[in-house]
């Protein structure tokens, strides 16, 4: 079987969340369980750091792996979804896995004979942990992929668990309300393992923490009550300065978008905890991983700037909790003209996400080659209720080409809405 054939019956064969949206989804870990104990259960063989939230748990996750990375320390990384490259979910020490050893999985599981039909979450997941045994890692971060509770990825039993933050996304799945939600995310947390909850202001989503963690006899950590970021500062060069109570005043982080002081506070605690359960992590290694983070991960797509003359950002913040503090970077942009291309799949709150676009701007709606992507006419429909106008593009390529035709070098282009509109133009 060559990789395209693997990747092929991965994306086709089997159900698939990110293809199909609600029917490919999988709740439960019985599957999960089934493969694990089919491949050895492999995740028990090397201590594992579990990142859930409704936003944020990807620059985390990477800046945990980037951190451990220049500690001197082997990590596997995995993550979801990928922009390009089926490979960019499974890494190790930034390297993906090889396409041969993606097919040869495949080809296992076909020839397995087990009796259980997994989705595309639950076969990967146990690709990746299987990987991360093979290739001796010293540490593994691993994202949730959907929730917590009754993610694929909950049979771990992490070292150090961490929830970034909670605000409304996956109701058809998580609940209506932000309580029905963090009791889902909160599912991550086990018995005496640490938990590190970045952002609980509201009290309800407080409670659930709190409660959960007492239940569970495991230390917890409110990242925002005792902040060590203290504030940022944007520097010339697209970085984020950094201003910390424990790192100091030059702190320097690749990842330039304003929501990240909240992942970065978020971050330096969850390292804190890891100090504190042993692992050794120097504050040179702290400065190096969050100043080159993409570099050492190959982490892209958040406040990501593509080019100058004019500035283009891509950014895959793709529901309302996101674009509360996107809306307001966009704001902020200093450009005699923003073009906006976007795309968003259908079942997300886009109708609010709407209601913060800034009206200014020139607007390129489109979709990307997704059965779960909102149809152009649709969006360019619903942004019209909005104030917001422009033109329509059913292929994304097109609608960023005729954005930088368009633009003068004065001008900046933003370019997002959806991983998958950003997959189709990287």
């Amino acid at each position: 079987m060559t990789y395209k054939e693997a990747t092929q019956y991965l994306f086709s064969q089997i159900p698939a969340f990110e293809r199909q949206g609600a029917s490919g989804y999988k709740p439960g870990l019985g599957t999960a369980i089934a493969l694990d104990n089919w491949l050895g259960n492999p995740h028990r063989d090397y201590p594992c750091i579990h990142i859930a939230g409704t936003n944020g748990k990807g620059s985390v996750s990477n800046m945990l792996a980037a951190t451990l990375q220049a500690a001197g320390y082997r990590v596997g990384l995995f993550t979801s979804p990928h922009l390009v490259d089926f490979r960019e979910r499974i890494r190790v020490n930034g390297k993906m896995i090889a396409k041969r050893t993606v097919s040869r999985f495949v080809e296992r599981w076909l020839d397995s004979g087990l009796d259980c039909e997994p989705s595309f979450f639950e076969l990967t997941t146990a690709l990746a942990f299987e990987y991360f045994k093979r290739q001796k890692v010293d540490f593994a971060v691993i994202e949730v992929g959907l929730g917590g509770r009754l993610d694929c990825s909950n049979i771990i039993t992490p070292i150090l668990s961490v929830i970034t933050n909670i605000s409304i996304d996956h109701t058809q799945f998580l609940g209506n309300t932000l309580t029905e939600i963090a009791s889902e995310k909160a599912g991550i947390i086990k018995d005496g393992v640490p938990v590190v909850v970045g952002n609980a202001s509201q009290p309800q989503v407080r409670e659930v923490f709190e409660r959960t963690a007492h239940n569970h006899h495991s230390p917890i950590i409110i990242a925002g009550d005792n902040p060590i970021v203290l504030g940022t500062s944007h520097g010339k060069d697209g970085t984020l300065s950094v201003i910390t109570t424990t790192f100091g005043n030059n702190l320097v982080c690749q990842l330039s978008g304003d929501y990240q002081a909240e992942n970065i506070n978020t971050a330096l605690h969850a390292i804190d905890a890891l100090r504190t359960a042993g692992v050794k992590i120097g504050i040179r290694a702290v400065k190096k991983a969050l100043a080159h983070v993409c570099e050492i991960t190959g982490f892209m797509a958040r406040w990501m700037v593509m080019g100058k003359n004019p500035t283009i950002i891509c950014d895959a913040g793709h529901n309302a909790g996101a674009w509360q503090q996107l809306s307001k970077q966009l704001r902020e942009i200093k450009c005699e003209q923003l073009h906006m291309v976007l795309g968003f799949s259908a079942d997300k709150d886009i109708d609010t996400v709407l209601s913060m676009m800034p009206t200014h701007a020139i607007y390129y709606f489109t979709q990307a080659q997704s059965p779960r992507a909102m149809r152009a006419q649709e969006l360019q429909a619903m942004a019209a209720k909005h104030g917001l106008n422009g033109k329509c593009f059913t292929q994304a390529t097109t609608a960023y080409r005729t954005a930088l035709k368009t633009a003068s070098p004065a001008d900046a282009i933003f370019v997002g809405g959806s991983f998958y509109v950003l997959g189709d133009i990287f």
